[in-house]
């Protein structure tokens, strides 16, 4: 038998266009007055989404309606089914519709104006899919669907993104991935014929001079480039047709460097893919589109959501996926506890082939039970959210072996401080169900009492307990990023510069930051017994490039902030000496250990992204009197290294 015909006119979308499209299906057998044409746009509803029309043939602008022979026009009716989120579009034929013959569906503009049609989609996709269904006897038994395909593809060029490392070495050759995008993210060729794009940076050498031609992929690939002098650099796109110029986030290239930053997400979700019903294309959107060094899965525990063949599916794509000096994968799952004494955890396994620690099973009912049953290398537990009244975390029972991290920042929002302490980017919700800052979730207060911890980001969550916040005028902010400074871009290497909070957290944009204490770098733990001149003087010193004009750099002690750089630039190499006595300074322990104090740097640019470094900690001990016995420090995290005139204060933007 023959098949019915299903193409779509146009062929081919940019995306977010704005038209009439028609889906034309020839039927290939006779379809009976009362016969129904159910319509299914596959959309989840989501601003990125195709738009969902109106039925309302009354209004002239993105409207849906079906077509037979020459002008005879069938409304459409909504039909919400309880396993999907928009509704489908059901007809219904007013006269039989011989074999043959066609109907269109329109969905757009009720009359000739584009401007009032509808609009696609705000991603490409190769071949998208809408399917329409077919109820011959129009009794409700619909057969298998029939399928229209449509190119979703980038539309006009508006931004050109330039991926870079964030840390190279001096005449070390590195690769730099130049992405033409349009308005939404997308590889787009797009362009006039004559668009050509100069590359240009500081201290250009005078055998460079590159001008690029966009190409019909999108993206092109600079190999080999190097720079011959330490400092902070940033590489320059110019379109030469508008005049508009592009740069990349900064480089910092050093003299020597045995270590390297690694942007990635411990805890995100992509708008575009969820990582439970596509665990492939999530992988591939934020390796080869966001350009991260590094991700770790985050579905939520419980059966509902994750099934055991959803988490074999993520467990086989996380191991595929792993690939050393291109993109580490981390298997991770989220798993909310008691409110107050255990919170909402993202734990992050370090090896493959991990079993998911279900709630219900006696062994992973607490956080007590999980400790108990799991060994600190392998797995780290990730406190998220701990502000949230409806995830709140006091750290009574907080687990240094485990808990080497705490999530400073996502998209819902900042545990550091209360808003009233000086956070700039608050928790705070509307309504009744809106959910608000709880000060015993707060990490300023959890470090008061001698928590020791680094920081990381999380990135946007709409899944779990995050499902409602859209619709509780939820205040949301830019997905955040984790820094990583590591001995080299592998899974173990990353795994251990976690365990030794050699990390720091950005609200999404890849600014760099280094702050060292005596010479030791963030997440290290000094005492006055090993350098007893800490007892007079803390050295801090380091360095800031950002990828906008620096609005502060602020240094703080035991939740104080003592010093602050303004600097009208991008960056800023600095140092400060805390001359203050330590015995006037340190916290009391209240826990049988020594007192302390601890530092950490807080950035912010004027355009509002902040950066928190991880903190250095010093202890106060007597001094040791058996000379005979050799006293070593606690574990030490890596450095990178660099000279002092590696860096200066001067603005080379």
């Amino acid at each position: 038998m023959r098949r019915a015909i299903c193409y779509c006119e146009p062929r081919s979308a940019l995306a977010g266009e704005v038209s009439t499209w028609k889906f034309v299906y020839t039927t290939n057998t006779n379809l009976q007055k009362g016969a129904k044409i159910k319509f299914d746009f596959i959309s989840k509803g989501r601003d990125i989404d195709w738009e969902i029309p109106s039925t309302n043939l009354k209004k002239n602008s993105n409207v849906i309606y079906g077509v037979i022979g020459k002008n005879t026009i069938i409304p459409a009716k909504e039909v919400q089914l309880a396993e999907d989120i928009t509704p489908n579009f059901e007809f219904t034929l007013p006269a039989k519709l011989e074999a043959n013959s066609t109907f269109t569906i329109v969905v757009g503009s009720g009359n000739s104006s584009a401007s009032n049609g509808n609009r696609a989609q705000t991603n490409t996709q190769r071949r998208r899919p809408f399917h329409l269904y077919v109820d011959p006897k129009g009794n409700g038994k619909y057969e298998d669907a029939e399928i229209f395909n449509l190119d979703i593809r980038g539309n006009i060029l508006k931004n050109i993104r330039i991926l870079t490392p964030s840390s190279v070495t001096r005449n070390k050759r590195f690769d730099v991935v130049v992405r033409f995008e349009d308005e939404y993210g997308n590889l787009t060729s797009q362009a006039p014929p004559e668009t050509l794009i100069e590359l240009s940076y500081e201290h250009l050498r005078e055998n460079l001079s590159w001008k690029l031609f966009i190409p019909e992929t999108g993206f092109i690939s600079l190999p080999n480039l190097y720079f011959n002098e330490p400092g902070i650099y940033t590489i320059q796109l110019q379109n030469t047709a508008t005049k508009e110029t592009y740069r990349s986030s900064p480089i910092i290239c050093f003299t020597q460097n045995t270590h390297n930053i690694y942007w990635g997400l411990l805890h995100g979700e992509s708008e575009r893919f969820d990582s439970t019903e596509s665990i492939e294309g999530c992988l591939r959107y934020f390796r080869d589109e966001r350009a991260l060094n590094f991700y770790a899965t985050s579905p939520f525990e419980n059966m509902e959501e994750t099934s055991n063949d959803i988490w074999k599916l993520i467990t086989q794509n996380v191991t595929e996926f792993d690939e050393t000096d291109r993109f580490n994968t981390f298997l991770g799952f989220q798993w909310n506890g008691a409110p107050g004494k255990e919170g909402a955890r993202q734990f992050v396994y370090t090896k493959d082939n991990k079993q998911l620690m279900r709630k219900k099973d006696p062994k992973y009912s607490s956080l007590k039970n999980i400790y108990k049953n799991a060994t600190p290398k392998d797995l780290i537990s990730i406190p998220c959210w701990t502000m949230s009244n409806k995830t709140t975390y006091d750290f009574k029972d907080f687990s240094p072996e485990f808990e080497r991290v705490v999530e400073i920042y996502n998209s819902w929002g900042s545990s550091e401080c209360t808003k009233k302490e000086g956070n700039q980017l608050p928790i705070s919700g509307e309504g009744k169900t809106g959910v608000s800052e709880s000060a015993e979730g707060s990490i300023q207060k959890a470090l008061l009492a001698n928590c020791r911890f680094g920081f990381v980001a999380g990135g946007l969550d709409d899944r779990g307990f995050y499902t409602d916040l859209y619709e509780e005028n939820q205040l949301q902010y830019p997905p955040g990023l984790t820094a990583i400074i590591s001995t080299e871009h592998s899974k173990g290497a990353l795994s251990d510069a976690l365990y030794n909070r050699c990390c720091y957290a950005t609200t999404g944009e890849r600014i760099i930051i280094g702050l060292y204490l005596a010479g030791f770098p963030m997440g290290s733990e000094l005492n006055t017994r090993i350098k007893q001149g800490l007892r007079v003087n803390r050295h801090l010193s380091g360095y800031v490039a950002c990828t906008a004009k620096i609005a502060s750099i602020e240094i703080i002690r035991n939740g104080k902030i003592i010093k602050t750089f303004e600097h009208d630039g991008h960056h800023l190499h600095f140092s400060y000496d805390d001359m203050i006595p330590i015995e006037k300074v340190v916290i009391d322990a209240k826990d049988k250990k020594p007192p302390f104090v601890y530092y950490y740097l807080r950035v912010t640019q004027e355009d509002g992204h902040t950066a928190w470094s991880s903190p250095i900690w010093v202890d106060l001990l007597p001094p040791d009197t058996n000379k005979k016995a050799p006293v070593k420090a606690g574990k030490k995290a890596p450095v990178i290294e660099f000279d002092d005139e590696d860096l200066d204060d001067d603005d080379d933007f």
